[in-house]
This record gives structure tokens, C-alpha cells and sequence, in this order.
């Protein structure tokens, strides 16, 4: 089929950059694949975000000094930052759900 505005996305990426990264992209044969691995990895990633923002909620309730409103604004930062890593957990798990009842591999 030939569409007007057809772009082979994983071509651009892949196919004339490829040589380009050499070594750097031993495993990587496609964008799917890539897709694949970035959200294979996304617990691991919203784990390291969520222990950072706690941090950062941390640091803005021991240096507000008791001023109701830093307390208040590092409350809020662990509340998005838990709701968050929920949010993410939620949508591997369906991913994963999806993968183990209909047999296809999305992540790999």
C-alpha cells in the first residue's frame, strides 16, 4: 500500500543510524523492540523516580522548619509520587494480564 504521508518510523530510527551506534546497540533491532525494553524497565524506573521525589518531599518538610505550608507542599509531592508509582504498577500489570491470557509478547 502506498499512503501520501507513509513514513517507515522504525527505518528512520534504525536503518540509516544504525551504523552510526555500532557497539552502543548490540540487541536492538527495531523500534518495537526498544518500545519493548524502555517499558520492560518502567517499575524499575518509577521505583528510582519515587524514592527521589520522597527525598526531595523529605527535604522540604525538614527545611520549612514547621511552616504549615513547606509540610503541606512535601506532603503533596509523596502523594503524586505514590500515586504515580501506583498508576504505573497498575498499567504493567495489565500489560501483563494481557500478555498471559491472549499469548502475545508486548514486552519481550
Amino acid at each position: 500500500m502506498n499512503y501520501l504521508a507513509q513514513v517507515d518510523i522504525d527505518q528512520s530510527f534504525f536503518g540509516q543510524v544504525g551504523h552510526f551506534l555500532g557497539d552502543l546497540n548490540p540487541g536492538v533491532e527495531g523500534l518495537g523492540q526498544l518500545v519493548s525494553i524502555l517499558l520492560s524497565n518502567a517499575i524499575m524506573v518509577a521505583g528510582v523516580v519515587l524514592v527521589i521525589l520522597i527525598i526531595i518531599a523529605g527535604f522540604y518538610m525538614i527545611t520549612g522548619a514547621g511552616d504549615p505550608q513547606k509540610i503541606e507542599q512535601g506532603k503533596n509531592i509523596i502523594t503524586a509520587g505514590i500515586i504515580g508509582f501506583i498508576i504505573i504498577a497498575v498499567a504493567f500489570l495489565i500489560v501483563r494480564f494481557i500478555e498471559s491470557t491472549f499469548g502475545v509478547s508486548i514486552l519481550g
